[in-house]
């Protein structure tokens, strides 16, 4: 997913940032948590601990790489509108994702640490002749990301095992033949409290109501306009740090998906667009905070955050989901 810059918000009396035309403190204010002090509510577990980050997976000589393997620096930004060649190697990139999340989904279980998650994805990947793509994407140091409870997304694989009641976010991303496909899932992992399989299930949800309205003609800020609403009904927020990114030959383009309201998305979706719906949503405050490795983004409060991420593809008509098995 793409960082986004963030902005200073606006004042009381200032237009709103959404675009509605009314002042701010009439409109987003309060759910931007704006202008009122509010207390920081208590994590429901204890907050997460780094554990021990082993080394990167070897990768097998026969392989292909994408550009960064070695460097960890990508080149390039690539083309957002793909050929129908293109997309016959995106479908397969997007497929084999999606069939290492399932298994990699089908391994949580309690007592399982994220780096035996990050093996089995890893081994996957190798035997369907891919590369996994963050390996090394900008230096991150494992295969897959984990990101469980209050970690937002970026997570590092480690020694941490899973506790009963905890939920975790699997981020898969893979290059095959030539093209990245990239999709994520949140699992639960033994008993979860009712309000973490709510927060779960409302951010399938939103998944699926960004989905809902990709459609050629549209500007891609009707995504977060479908999914921040729906969000903010169930008291829960839209994480605006990190948004959805266009894909393919490259693993970021330079467009931007935001899931939430954001009125400068207006780039006009057209067929053969291809890009990432991943909203993260969150328990409490949309705030985020890093981890001093650098990757590791959480919630602001301590309080959970849920993902799910599909690769899709804009057609004559609406929309394809590529990330499928």
């Amino acid at each position: 997913m793409t960082e986004v810059a963030k902005e200073p918000r606006p004042g009381r009396n200032d237009l709103c940032w959404c675009g509605s035309g009314q002042k701010y403190k009439k409109c987003h204010l309060e759910s931007d948590g704006a202008g009122r002090t509010v207390p920081r509510p208590r994590p429901r577990r204890p907050a997460l601990v780094p554990g021990r980050v082993t080394p990167a997976r070897a990768v097998p000589a026969g392989i292909p790489r994408p550009d960064y393997a070695l460097t960890g620096q990508p080149g390039g930004t690539g083309r957002d509108v793909k050929t129908a060649g293109e997309l016959e190697r995106l479908r397969r990139a997007c497929q084999a994702a999606a069939r290492v999340l399932r298994i990699g989904g089908e391994a949580v279980r309690v007592g399982i640490t994220t780096d035996a998650l990050d093996a089995i994805c890893h081994d996957e990947m190798i035997r369907l002749g891919g590369y996994p793509s963050p390996l090394n994407y900008r230096g991150f140091p494992k295969s897959i990301c984990t990101s469980p409870n209050e970690v937002i997304c970026h997570g590092i694989p480690d020694s941490r095992p899973l506790a009963d009641g905890d939920i975790v976010n699997l981020d898969i991303t893979i290059w095959l033949d030539g093209m990245h496909g990239d999709c994520s899932a949140t699992f639960l992992v033994g008993e979860v409290d009712e309000a973490g399989r709510r927060l779960v299930r409302v951010a399938r949800e939103c998944l699926e109501r960004g989905i809902s309205v990709v459609r050629p003609g549209r500007p891609v800020g009707d995504i977060g306009r479908a999914i921040e609403p729906h969000a903010a009904a169930s008291g829960f927020g839209v994480v605006r740090s990190y948004c959805g990114h266009g894909i393919g030959e490259t693993f970021h383009t330079s467009l931007q998906i935001p899931h939430h309201v954001d009125p400068r998305a207006r780039r006009v979706m057209e067929p053969g667009l291809t890009f990432t719906i991943e909203p993260m949503i969150t328990e409490g405050r949309w705030d985020d905070a890093l981890w001093d490795d650098g990757w590791t983004a959480v919630t602001a409060d301590g309080r959970r955050s849920a993902q799910f991420e599909h690769t899709v593809l804009v057609t004559a008509d609406g929309a394809e989901i590529l990330t499928t098995e």
